[in-house]
């Protein structure tokens, strides 16, 4: 009885070494930063999210930026290893930048450095940034690399092409990005292409949209749209 008690009891102790094992770790991995209290860590070059199309073409000469996409993204990409207009201590140790902005704000920033960086490995790479960054050190394992989530942003660190990675990610636009992409979606396949010759319209899912001549076809929004301006649908749709 005894001896039974005294099993249980080593039981009960373990376990509570084990999950106070699980809590030091989670509070060693919790980050509470948000984007704007990130510090201006070397190894971004000035680069940080929220920051403008202007703020960020101040910090290279070699950044453009074209139209926005369908949700509002622009980006754009710089490549100062390979561009000889960049001066090799400007951008010391990297190889590519590219940058992602959302309604003229940068929501995703992505750096990959060299082989040759100062933290090649993704375990000193990790801890090294962590200092730069005063952020917690314990980055949970996500897929090839290290994911951190702060608030409001994430941190995720890999190896690229023999060397490391870091990319910083503005978790509220990134779910904006991917509602306004599935919105996207769902008007592109409501859109009729409507035949002014015939005055039918078809659906984006009728095969027989696509005899309409270019200089006949007009576009609705959906068949509301193209019922109230007088078409009706096709007969190869119905």
């Amino acid at each position: 009885m005894r001896q039974r008690f005294t099993s249980n009891i080593k039981l009960i102790l373990l376990i509570l070494a084990a999950l106070s094992a699980c809590a030091a770790a989670n509070a060693q991995s919790t980050c509470s930063l948000k984007p704007d209290q990130l510090p201006a860590a070397p190894e971004l070059f000035g680069f940080h999210l929220g920051m403008t199309f202007e703020q960020a073409q101040a910090l290279s000469a070699l950044i453009r930026f074209g139209r926005p996409d369908v949700t509002g993204v622009v980006k754009t990409t710089i490549n100062p290893h390979y561009d000889r207009g960049v001066e090799a201590t400007s951008f010391a140790g990297v190889r590519t930048i590219s940058f992602d902005f959302l309604d003229g704000r940068l929501v995703t920033l992505w750096i990959g450095y060299e082989k040759t960086f100062k933290w090649p490995k993704l375990d000193a790479f990790v801890a090294g940034l962590s200092k730069s960054l005063n952020v917690p050190a314990a980055w949970p394992a996500k897929r090839n690399g290290r994911e951190l989530t702060c608030d409001g942003f994430s941190l995720f660190a890999s190896i690229i092409a023999d060397g490391p990675s870091i990319r910083i990610t503005d978790d509220a636009a990134a779910n904006t990005i991917a509602e306004r992409r599935e919105a996207a979606v769902a008007a592109a396949e409501a859109q009729v292409v409507g035949d002014l010759n015939t005055k039918s319209y078809y659906p984006a899912d009728c095969p027989a949209k696509d005899d309409v001549p270019p200089i006949s076809r007009v576009i609705y929004k959906n068949k509301d749209e193209a019922e109230t301006a007088g078409f009706k649908l096709a007969k190869e749709c119905q």
